[in-house]
């Protein structure tokens, strides 16, 4: 079910997205709310699943992993729900999606090195073919989702809140 938001809540996660240690007075204060308007406002978007959480975006090079990767795996008959099972211990693993198309995973993973690359697709082999692409540099990274609000909603219509 789609969720029908106000301007004011796309202000409220425009502003959380950009910072989600922004103060519910300041947030407030450039949309024209109190603070308790925000916060009962930022608790039903929380108790609808809307804002999924909070959390720290930590700079990979800094704490030592200096290349950065997408890897997709192509997984050989009866090994993907092994690997589903695998890919949960892998601490390289910064994000996975199974997805659609030849291969069945893709992931974003960091190392500290070519070597330290090199053992984790060793470790992947067994479960399927692998095609790793370095990361040159991020060109968008996080960028916040937007009010689209000239499209039809999908599926099961809208939920005003």
């Amino acid at each position: 079910m789609n969720i029908k938001l106000d301007k004011l809540h796309w202000n409220i996660l425009a502003a959380l997205q950009k910072n989600a240690r922004a103060s519910l007075a300041g947030i407030g204060r450039s949309i024209g709310l109190t603070p308790p308007a925000v916060a009962e406002r930022v608790k039903r978007l929380e108790d609808l699943g809307v804002i999924e959480g909070y959390w720290t975006q930590v700079s990979h090079n800094r704490v030592g992993y200096q290349l950065k990767a997408i890897i997709m795996l192509r997984a050989f008959m009866g090994k993907l729900k092994p690997f589903l099972e695998q890919v949960r211990n892998l601490e390289e693993v910064i994000n996975c999606y199974r997805i659609t198309g030849n291969e069945n995973i893709i992931m974003e993973v960091v190392f500290r090195d070519q070597f330290h690359l090199e053992r984790f697709i060793d470790q992947l082999i067994q479960y399927g073919e692998t095609r790793t692409h370095i990361i040159l540099s991020e060109v968008i990274s996080n960028a916040p989702i937007r009010r689209i609000s000239d499209l039809p909603p999908i599926g099961g219509g809208e939920k005003d809140i």
